[in-house]
This record gives C-alpha cells, sequence and structure tokens, in this order.
C-alpha cells in the first residue's frame, strides 16, 4: 500500500463529482484523488462497487467532515440484470453459483415483478459487502468461506422503471431506480431473479445521482492534474446548499460565538442547518453545520468548520 501524500501546498476545501470508471474501486478513486490534490485528507460519500461507474462525490480537505450529510441523499442508478445465472456476490464480479434456462421469462413478467419492491422494505445485504458484523467487513468472512446471520437494513425505492428488455436463454433487462442511501443495487437484481424462479445478477451499474449532484457534473478522475483540478472544484457552501437550508450570518460577534461553541438560534425548527459567513473577498465561507435542538429553533453546533483566527 502507498504511502498517503502529504501536503505539498495551502490544504484547499472543496467537493469533486468524480465519474467513476468500472474496474477501480472507490478506496482506489480516492487514493488517485489524495495524488492529485497532494494531500491525504480526503473521502467520499458512498461506495460504488468496482463493476460500477458514475456518480462519486469526493470531499476534500475540511470538507470531509460533511461526508455525513452529503451521504444520506437520494441517489439513481441505471441497473442491468442478467436472468438465469446466479452468482455469489450477486454481480458480474462474483463466481457464478447457478444457471437456468431463463427464455420464458417475458417483459410483462419483469415489470411485474420489479414494481413489487417500490416502497420501504427491509433489504438483506449481500455477503460480498462492506457491511460490518462482529467488527468485520462480511466481504471479509465470505472469503474465508463464512455464510453467517445479516442484519436487514431499511431501504426505500421511490421509483423502478424498466427501460430495456432483450430475450433469450439469460435475458438482460435494464432498469432506472430511484432509492435511499445504502441500498444495495445487486440485492435487487438478486431478489428479482429470485422472484421470477430463474436466479438472477446485476451486471453493469451507472450511478447518474447522488444527492443533489448527477453525472453531467463529474469528471473522470483521469483528466485532473495537479494544475487543474481546481477548475472542476465545487466550494463546500455550493455543496451543502444541496443538502440542507442555509443560513448567511454578517455579524461578526455572532459568528465568532458561534465559531467558539456557541448556539444558533433561527427560524429554522429543525436542523441540520448550515450557515455561512463572509471571507476577506466577499464571497460566503463555512461556518458549520447546527442540528439537535435544546429548545425550539435553537440548535446545538454539531461540525465547526471556521476557525477563530480566520474570521474578519
Amino acid at each position: 500500500m502507498g504511502r498517503r501524500p502529504r501536503p505539498r501546498g495551502p490544504v484547499i476545501d472543496a467537493v469533486l463529482v468524480i465519474d467513476k470508471t468500472s474496474g477501480p474501486s472507490s478506496h482506489d478513486v480516492v487514493a488517485a484523488v489524495r495524488r492529485v490534490v497532494g494531500h491525504s485528507r480526503v473521502g467520499h460519500t458512498g461506495t460504488l462497487d468496482p463493476l460500477a461507474t458514475g456518480v462519486l462525490i469526493c470531499c476534500v480537505g475540511r470538507a470531509t467532515r460533511l461526508v455525513p450529510y452529503i451521504q444520506g441523499g437520494p441517489k439513481t442508478y441505471v441497473a442491468t440484470a442478467t436472468l438465469g445465472v446466479q452468482t455469489d456476490s450477486y454481480d458480474a464480479m462474483g463466481a457464478i453459483t447457478a444457471t437456468a434456462d431463463a427464455s420464458a421469462v417475458t417483459k410483462d413478467a419483469v415489470t411485474q415483478a420489479l414494481a413489487t419492491f417500490v416502497g420501504t422494505q427491509q433489504q438483506l445485504p449481500p455477503m460480498v459487502s462492506a457491511v460490518k458484523v462482529d467488527g468485520e467487513r462480511l466481504y471479509a468472512k465470505a472469503r474465508r468461506g463464512e455464510d453467517v446471520e445479516r442484519p436487514l437494513r431499511t431501504i426505500t425505492i421511490h421509483a423502478l422503471t424498466v427501460d430495456t428488455f432483450t430475450p433469450g436463454t439469460h435475458p438482460t433487462v435494464t432498469f432506472t431506480v430511484s432509492c435511499s442511501a445504502g441500498t444495495y443495487i445487486r440485492t435487487i437484481a438478486h431478489d428479482l431473479g429470485e422472484r421470477l424462479t430463474v436466479g438472477a445478477h446485476l451486471s453493469a451499474l451507472r450511478r447518474t445521482v447522488n444527492g443533489g449532484f448527477d453525472d453531467t457534473q463529474a469528471v473522470p478522475v483521469a483528466a485532473l492534474d495537479a494544475n487543474t483540478w481546481l477548475e472542476h472544484a465545487i466550494d463546500p457552501v455550493t455543496a451543502i446548499a444541496k443538502h440542507m437550508p442555509v443560513v448567511h450570518l454578517t455579524d461578526t460577534a455572532a459568528v465568532r460565538a458561534l465559531v467558539n461553541g456557541g448556539k444558533l438560534t433561527t427560524t429554522h425548527a429543525n436542523g441540520p442547518v448550515a450557515v455561512t459567513t463572509p471571507n476577506t473577498q466577499g464571497a460566503h465561507q463555512l461556518v458549520g453545520i447546527y442540528d439537535g435542538q435544546d429548545t425550539p429553533n435553537v440548535l446545538r453546533p454539531a461540525c465547526v468548520l471556521l476557525q477563530p483566527e480566520e474570521l474578519t
């Protein structure tokens, strides 16, 4: 494992919307972004499996503290499932465990089966996944041949539509799904095969929307370098404004109180709420995130990014 890069200059706070290619893991993408920005303070807001492509949001510098607030947003995927072939990982990266002739399956049958997934439900994550059980990732247990009891996760499928259906011995179906964070699209493909009694696995996946960002804004990490990455960077204020209300304060005394751990009195009854203030150039800079109530309309500091010495 290579060493994380030491800062080669000032650490800039920013958000990058990366268009991940198929093959590398999300960790590989983060490592590549670290090399580009010249330091190790980089994190992402939601894992994409190696097979998958599409939107992977990377937070840089102090923006890494915004990851919990950005990663919970809704996500949209375009997925392809192959019917009649099951794998141990529920996707094309795994070993085939069973095959069946699925030529009798029709588009109508697939459409009706997929419609039953819409709504809030309990989903069982794959054994080959990053979910932790007893302090260990499931994929580590799977490598040892273990099959352990997995915790069900509450997810919501907001919408699911069939885009194309190609018949054959092993038909393929491409569908678009909008869902809550934490949803395994691999499991949807696997469970679709179960409901059709022919088996299935996920053969392609692209994330087109992640929270407030979509793939029209995304850039391949290979297109970034130390001199140009800032041209594609999104400032933390713009990024967080896509996920929560923003309160802009110009009263330096009020901002100083917040920076030093004070509570936010606001017209917003519930958090989280982002607070901004002008920087020396007059642009908005992020003070922090405020959430949790002691009394109505009074929010506690959850994440303070601005330092006292940075106040104008």
